[in-house]
């Protein structure tokens, strides 16, 4: 028998090929960051061979909605994604980028979740890109070009609607973004920067996208509580007018009188999907995280405030407590602790794996980097494996696989990623399926899972056995880039 000769060469695993497939016995070779042979690999020699013993050998994880936009510069050993088996993350989410935005005076809400203004300094995305290139990170990182940074950018006062000369502007900011390689514009519609943006405004800049092939309209959508019906038409409507693809991000359904209408909006999206594109992405936690305003105090259950720069003695506390020593209300105490974030319990389990279930959700994250953060940005991957899967039955572990790898990419244009395919690039994940498990919770969000034994990006080892490599197998991924 011929022998041919690769990088390194991983037998004995249980193959998943991310398209849904049920397993099979083999091994993957590895040969310039490349996939070079699945399966047979015994006329396979290499520098150096792993025995993975069994373990399930699957396409890393993409994480389609992340927050990383500054960590992936500041932080580029990016613990809390190797850890979970996460090979790529899409940023720019909620209608928030990092660029193109350029030494800022203030920052409108919630544009402080990526950092200070000091941090807003790429004016342009070929200057983020540089910089994610040559900071070494060690995931694939993929952006999207964020409409409430646009308009930040652009316009004067952002609680207005924007102008058609102000429109034109951040149509050609745009253009240049996806010039840049960006997969598209993200909205957030619910937050102060954007939510006086109509939706013709919104459609005018989607429109910009229908000229670079594959770029997609991703959306925070305007209302997830009472209006969550409307949204979801809005949502579905700004794709037909404009013709591009639509991402509905984190599909929920928030507060108990709302609970149950995922199965109205669900319905929306089937009757949509007869005639354009849409999916979605869900992470698995009833409590959602993100800036702490007062008008998002009405609807949960419970509020942990977390990262309050004006009162830091009140993290980890919750609001009822925190407004009870203040002697004032809960939105009064919001206000009184901006600029802050919160976490907020105010979902249903019936609704997340209904919404998990659909066949077009893809698994994201929206986890937001801090020293006080939600436990998604560490567990999210291993708790749909580990709690979804294995305890629970809400989905065959294929098709959880499915969902955190060529789903997304193919939604989000990653050529050659996302499967177990000869020719794709080398982004894998090693991980025990009978123990697997999401370890971090809501009083140590900063755990490492459990069961995640071994990562590649591009053929690079930056998890073995367990442990940080440290490492640096990523790069920044343009759209369509093969």
């Amino acid at each position: 028998m011929t022998q041919s000769t690769c990088d390194t060469l991983l037998t004995n695993a249980l193959l998943f090929d991310g398209l849904g497939g049920q397993p099979t016995r083999g091994g993957v070779a590895l040969c310039n960051g490349r996939i070079a042979a699945v399966g047979d690999v015994s006329g396979w020699q290499a520098k150096e061979t792993i025995d993975l013993d069994g373990l399930s050998l699957a396409p890393g994880f993409i994480d389609v909605h992340t927050h990383d936009d500054l960590a992936v510069l500041n932080d580029s050993a990016m613990e809390p994604k190797i850890t979970q088996g996460v090979t790529s993350v899409i940023v720019g989410n909620c209608g928030i980028s990092l660029a193109p935005y350029e030494k800022p005076a203030e920052l409108v809400p919630p544009l402080g979740l990526l950092g200070t203004a000091e941090d807003y300094r790429f004016g342009s995305f070929a200057a983020y890109r540089k910089a994610v290139n040559a900071a070494g990170v060690a995931v694939n990182v993929a952006a999207l070009a964020g409409h409430g940074t646009l308009r930040a950018m652009t316009l004067e006062d952002t609680d207005a609607p924007a102008s058609e000369g102000q429109i034109v502007a951040m149509r050609l900011l745009l253009e240049e973004a996806l010039e840049a390689g960006v997969l598209g514009l993200s909205t957030g519609l619910a937050y102060p920067v954007a939510r006086h943006a109509p939706t013709d405004e919104v459609v005018a800049l989607s429109q910009t996208l229908a000229a670079f092939p594959g770029a997609l309209y991703v959306t925070h959508m305007r209302d997830e509580r009472d209006r969550v019906e409307e949204s979801v038409g809005e949502t579905i409507a700004i794709g037909r007018r404009a013709g591009v693809p639509v991402v509905i991000s984190h599909h929920k359904c928030i507060g108990r009188h709302n609970y149950g209408r995922s199965k109205k909006t669900l319905s929306m999206i089937d009757n949509a999907l007869r005639h354009q594109d849409i999916a979605m992405d869900v992470y698995p936690y009833e409590a959602s995280s993100t800036v702490l305003l007062p008008e998002l105090t009405r609807h949960a259950e419970r509020i942990l405030v977390i990262d309050s720069t004006a009162h830091p003695e009140f993290n980890g506390l919750e609001l009822s407590k925190v407004a009870e020593k203040m002697g004032c209300d809960q939105e009064e105490a919001a206000r009184r602790l901006s600029p802050a974030r919160g976490i907020y319990f105010q979902m249903s389990p019936e609704d997340i794996n209904r919404i998990m279930q659909h066949p077009r959700t893809m698994i994201g994250s929206d986890g937001i980097p801090g020293p006080q953060a939600h436990p998604r940005l560490w567990g999210t991957f291993p708790r749909v494996l580990g709690r979804y899967v294995r305890e629970d039955g809400v989905l065959p572990l294929e098709e959880a696989i499915r969902k955190m790898t060529s789903l997304p990419a193919q939604i989000f244009g990653f050529a050659r990623r996302g499967r177990l395919q000869e020719g794709f690039h080398a982004d894998l994940v090693a991980f025990d399926a009978d123990t697997v498990l999401d370890l971090a919770d809501y009083d140590t969000p900063d755990r490492p899972s459990a069961g995640i034994e071994h990562v590649f990006v591009n053929g690079v080892a930056v998890l073995a056995n367990g442990a940080v490599t440290g490492a640096r197998g990523g790069r920044f991924v343009a759209r369509g880039e093969a």
